[in-house]
């Protein structure tokens, strides 16, 4: 091994933790009040959402695909929910219990759909990118078409606890983010079901004449995306005290791609790193704060953004070549 084949393969490595510490210590030396707990759960609320998805995304891409319509899934959740707990759909006694049925109703509803996905891959062979662009396009209608286009807004803390509350000073969707994060780290890396995954990524075929159950397993990671980009909706509208089928996951697919390949998963699938992805989103959270916070406008924060992707797959290219 060469002396550049070996800092290339470093770099393919912990690229994203280098960054993540060089972005810190540029902040802390440069922008104004960043070493505040304030500032911390700014970006931390901030990028709580995106890690929930990125790690559905994260699971996907491992098996060799790509999932398109978690933004239309989070506008479902976010829609549905409010419709039950305000009872616009159905009349269910008690708060605590309305707000339970709509959390649980609108997960399920966006599992399925994932599931869904899953099934068209599997069963007819539908290229991902294909298959989940049928829900990228028809569900983001589904979810207007369920609130005639309107704007619903409520005052509930029963279920605003989820992305209002502070339970030991901790904002509840980053509790809910490292729960995932740490979940999903240890399946993908100590269950059979993980490595189940990371072989079809790496080669379909070859994992299918081993044994598995390569339709089931695909089935089940596109309905994990499902369900977590479901639960991501409810974070956002509980934040917002409002939901928005228009606005609600409007590009969160792109900012998951984005978290994931910055994280160091093969987009090709085969490896994947879920702690990779939260350091992948943090660090294009951190860039576009510390832009945002340096007199920078947002235009630039998105071509940065761009640039930083196309800087990891460049580096994860090296790697595997190295």
């Amino acid at each position: 091994m060469t002396d550049r084949s070996g800092v290339s393969l470093l770099l393919a490595r912990y690229g994203t933790a280098l960054a993540l510490v060089v972005l810190l210590a540029f902040n802390f030396a440069v922008t104004p009040n960043f070493a505040t707990w304030q500032t911390l759960n700014v970006n931390l609320t901030q990028v709580s959402t995106i890690v929930i998805v990125a790690v559905g995304m994260t699971l996907v891409i491992a098996t060799g695909g790509i999932d398109l319509s978690v933004g239309s899934l989070m506008a479902i959740s976010g829609a549905l929910a409010p419709m039950i707990f305000l009872g616009n759909l159905v009349g269910i006694g008690g708060i605590p219990v309305a707000v339970a049925v709509a959390m649980f109703v609108a997960v399920a509803a966006t599992t399925l759909l994932g599931a869904f996905n899953g099934w068209l891959i599997a069963r007819y062979r539908i290229q991902p990118i294909v298959a989940t662009l049928v829900l990228y396009i028809a569900g983001r209608g589904i979810a207007q078409v369920m609130t005639n286009g309107n704007l619903q807004v409520f005052k509930l803390p029963e279920f605003q606890w989820i992305g209002l509350s502070r339970p030991f000073g901790i904002p509840a969707q980053v509790i809910v983010m490292l729960f995932i994060v740490t979940l999903a780290a240890w399946m993908l890396a100590r269950t059979n079901f993980g490595r189940q995954l990371l072989a079809i990524g790496g080669n379909e075929r070859a994992a299918r004449l081993s044994g598995i159950a390569t339709g089931r397993i695909k089935i089940a990671v596109y309905a994990i995306s499902g369900a977590l980009a479901g639960l991501a909706g409810l974070v956002v509208i509980a934040i917002n005290s409002a939901s928005d089928a228009n606005l609600v996951g409007m590009g969160m697919e792109l900012d998951a791609i984005a978290a994931v390949a910055v994280g160091g998963t093969l987009l090709s699938g085969g490896r994947a790193t879920i702690i990779g992805t939260l350091l992948g989103a943090l660090v294009i959270q951190l860039v576009r704060y510390t832009l945002l916070a340096n007199g920078v406008p947002d235009a630039a924060a998105l071509v940065c953004k761009a640039a930083i992707i196309i800087g990891a797959v460049w580096l994860q290219e090296r790697g595997r070549t190295a």
